[in-house]
């Protein structure tokens, strides 16, 4: 058995604040792809960047019709992949969208999209997860204040932060309809989270997160040290963000829907362990046990 040193200790009795041990962009910088050098370097300081059209009109509306056709399916509505809104009882989440649906298995290869991931990440990539996102007008619930990577490492035992994620907007993202909010270079500081993992968290921390959820106190600091930006964009437009960054998006209480196919790359060099602050794993629709290699 292989001995994986924890480098990021979280779920324990108190909150613990600590720096980044890992690059944030592990490619070189002159790794040919699509991402110019100067955005790389933004990616870098911010963690995050903003591409104002990734994928074009005629694609987003065949991306919505597919994503209509999934969340009317009743098949995908009674899969165990599909997580369901407590209140309205609207589908909130698919997940697994790469493998239910071809248009999306698609979208997961375009050059576009895992070029930038491998340019990112220095390395081939396969999927940790992939997933839409359907927030329908008045009230579908937010996503609280969190880290990917703190629920990633704790949960499906991603070893190191070498995994990046990108949210393309099938809607417009308005500054009224619950986009998606970052702390610009929290990245570089991960916040061990204090309390014990439950045994199947992930059914209760999908609707609503408990587990892995950061203090008040804390994040005002991080607010306070780094601001927060909100992303807004046109349908099509994406945002790639590193699995650090602290990020949530509030309620959609207008009636303009705001949907968006969500994709985490993760590098094949990165591969998931046992989880480092959980009972069990996760089931593979939600951290892949697939390393093969997106091509």
């Amino acid at each position: 058995m292989t001995t994986v040193t924890d480098l990021y200790p979280t779920r324990g009795t108190t909150e613990v604040a600590a720096p980044r041990q890992d690059p944030v962009v592990w490619g070189s910088p002159d790794t040919p792809g699509p991402i110019p050098s100067a955005d790389l370097q933004t990616y870098e300081r911010d963690g995050f960047l903003a591409v104002e059209q990734l994928i074009s009109d005629d694609e987003v509306q065949v991306c919505r019709k597919e994503l209509e056709r999934l969340v009317l399916d009743p098949q995908v509505r009674s899969d165990e992949r599909s997580i369901i809104e407590p209140r309205s009882q609207e589908i909130r989440s698919v997940f697994e969208v790469h493998k239910l649906s071809p248009v999306f298995a698609a979208l997961v290869r375009d050059e576009r999209v895992v070029g930038r991931a491998r340019q990112i990440l220095g390395s081939d990539v396969y999927v940790h997860q992939s997933r839409i996102n359907v927030k329908p007008g008045f009230g579908a619930g937010g996503f609280y204040w969190h880290s990917d990577f703190e629920t990633w490492h704790a949960e499906d035992g991603l070893p190191a932060m070498r995994t990046v994620s990108v949210s393309i907007a099938l809607t417009d993202n308005l500054d009224t309809n619950g986009g998606l909010m970052i702390m610009p270079g929290s990245h570089r500081t991960f916040l061990g989270c204090a309390g014990a993992t439950p045994k199947d968290n992930y059914k209760q921390s999908l609707q609503m997160q408990d587990a892995g959820t950061p203090s008040d106190e804390a994040l005002t600091g991080l607010a306070d040290a780094y601001g927060i930006r909100l992303f807004t964009g046109r349908a099509g437009s994406a945002t790639w963000f590193d699995c650090n960054c602290m990020h949530g998006s509030g309620d959609n209480i207008t009636p303009y829907a705001r949907s968006n196919v969500f994709i985490v790359f993760n590098s094949v060099e990165n591969r998931a362990t046992e989880p480092f602050a959980a009972p069990v794993r996760r089931p593979e629709f939600i951290g892949a046990r697939d390393f093969t290699p997106v091509r």
